[in-house]
């Protein structure tokens, strides 16, 4: 696996790489700030070392596209085997120490990976619209009702119109200070219920669909 040059410059024949933690001190310590930058790579070597626990987490094919050096895929990867406290804590300080050897930019790539994880897909977003438009049509209207049931007969229908009805009588009135204001009236356990029962049919049968898809949709 090919690896991108790092950048940084040599010191008594020894290489430093642009944002490693010997960089930091060295330029510290060239500004007279020792003390200040012990603490700071203290604060830093914390931060990389959850930086790295984090990573423990992150998807495989999110992995696979930081590119991070051997020894570091090997050590999180020996980590998420270990089980033994004391062993964990110990081989978690060894990540830290090599998650403080990346350049700044492959720290950022990790961290850019993590924020993407927790984003929800859009996939993920437009199947929540949907969910929300189908729950206001259904309490605004019975014909909805009798369209969801035609495309969706596995849904208890029974529970479902149950719903409905309470839905319209938890519905509260809106005011004309709150129209003016922009703000949404409070809603009742019904309302909320709809939307779960309906998101979760939804989520069945796209998970479904994608199931079943062909892999060449040529074919």
């Amino acid at each position: 696996m090919s690896r991108k040059p790092k950048k940084g410059y040599y010191v008594r024949g020894q290489f430093v790489a642009e944002g490693s933690e010997l960089d930091l001190e060295l330029k510290r310590e060239l500004k007279g700030d020792v003390d200040i930058s012990r603490t700071d790579l203290k604060r830093e070597s914390t931060e990389l070392q959850k930086l790295g626990e984090e990573l423990l987490t992150l998807r495989a094919d999110l992995m696979e596209k930081l590119d991070l050096p051997d020894k570091l895929v090997d050590a999180l990867a020996e980590a998420k085997r270990i089980t033994n406290f004391e062993g964990k804590r110990r081989q978690m300080q060894y990540v830290g120490k090599l998650m403080r050897q990346l350049d700044p930019e492959a720290r950022e790539a990790a961290r850019a990976a993590l924020v993407e994880q927790h984003m929800p897909s859009a996939r993920e977003t437009a199947l929540l619209h949907t969910a929300e438009q189908w729950r206001d049509r259904l309490i605004a209207s019975d014909d909805a009702l009798a369209q969801w049931m035609a495309d969706f007969p596995q849904t208890d229908s029974q529970q479902l119109r149950a719903l409905v009805r309470q839905a319209r009588k938890d519905a509260p009135p809106v005011g004309k200070a709150e129209v003016s204001q922009g703000l949404a009236p409070r809603q009742g356990r019904a309302y909320r219920e709809i939307f779960q029962l309906v998101r979760e049919l939804l989520a069945a049968v796209d998970a479904s669909d994608a199931e079943h898809a062909p892999e060449n949709p040529d074919e």
